[in-house]
């Protein structure tokens, strides 16, 4: 069955979470890491990979918003990083406002009182989560 693939793309790593096979859950999958100053060629090779195992037939990508809805630096490099995503890996690509997902996801791990070290390595899939989410609820 064709899942989502959701990614919440920071400047350090890439959040990625996948949608079950119906459409209608997300689950964080996975946390790729980024080498600044460096080409993506590995977090591409990376993401084909999750893509192709899973039968991903498209792609969400997190579009970092300004409060009043204008577009900043970090949602100009997501714009890019989707674009390139959608050339590499041949699948659309959609981008979706992820405004506040990040602090969603941390305020929900410091509820389930998950230590600082070990939401620092899950809090990046668990955004890529919440825009896959919040993607697919807007399609039902």
């Amino acid at each position: 069955m064709p899942r989502t693939m959701g990614l919440d793309v920071g400047t350090k790593t890439v959040g990625v979470a996948l949608s079950d096979e119906l459409g209608w859950t997300a689950q964080g999958v996975e946390t790729v890491r980024r080498r600044p100053g460096r080409p993506d060629d590995e977090v591409f090779e990376r993401l084909k990979e999750i893509a192709d195992q899973n039968d991903v037939t498209a792609i969400v990508v997190g579009l970092p918003k300004n409060m009043n809805g204008s577009i900043g630096p970090s949602g100009e490099a997501c714009q890019l990083f989707a674009k390139e995503t959608e050339e590499k890996l041949k699948l659309p690509v959609k981008m979706w406002d992820e405004r506040l997902t990040t602090a969603a996801a941390e305020r929900t791990l410091i509820s389930a009182d998950v230590s600082r070290k070990k939401r620092k390595s899950v809090i990046d899939k668990m955004a890529a989560a919440l825009i896959l989410q919040g993607y697919l609820d807007s399609v039902k």
